[in-house]
């Protein structure tokens, strides 16, 4: 039986491109092994660790969300376990409701349109009425925010008066 997994591992900061590349093919080697499918490999990149995990502060951060049976989960876990580059793992059996409207929504998506031409194009000035235009954008509770205009916007009062200031302490 088949189930939707996501997998998140981090690497240690010194890890190049290839060590990377050669993680990734060896998760993919055990998930083809094993009849499972990869649907997604989302590389973040070098981000700051919330703490420090074995003297690292940075580390680069892989999540990948495959179908699986048990037998894969326990393997790549074995692996991710003996590999030094890799910090932490966490393999996390993903909701079926949440990867069924994800899908939906990924067959569902219209093809990306393509730019319009040149002739298309609203020059700035069109495109600064159309802002000033639109309504405002509703908040909880029957709330609106204000929007404001570019010369509203341009209009920043001092945070401190400095004469008054000064005369407060003489």
């Amino acid at each position: 039986m088949t189930r939707d997994y996501e997998l998140g591992f981090i690497l240690t900061p010194e890890v190049n491109e290839e060590q990377t590349r050669a993680i990734l093919e060896r998760i993919e080697q055990i998930v083809n092994n094993y009849g499972g499918q990869i649907v997604r490999v989302n590389q973040w990149g070098r981000r700051r660790l919330a703490y420090p995990i074995q003297h690292n502060r940075d580390g680069f951060y892989v999540f990948i969300d495959m179908i699986l049976t048990p037998e894969t989960v326990r393997e790549l876990d074995r692996t991710l376990k003996v590999s030094e580059e890799v910090i932490r793992h966490l393999i996390k059996r993903r909701d079926p409701i949440t990867v069924q409207k994800e899908r939906e929504a990924y067959a569902n998506a219209p093809t990306q349109a393509a730019p319009p031409s040149e002739g298309e194009m609203p020059d700035e000035e069109e495109a600064s009425v159309a802002e000033e235009q639109e309504a405002p954008a509703s908040t909880e509770e029957g709330e609106t925010s204000v929007v404001l205009t570019a010369e509203e916007d341009g209009f920043v009062p001092p945070a401190i008066d400095e004469e008054a200031e000064e005369a407060v302490e003489a």
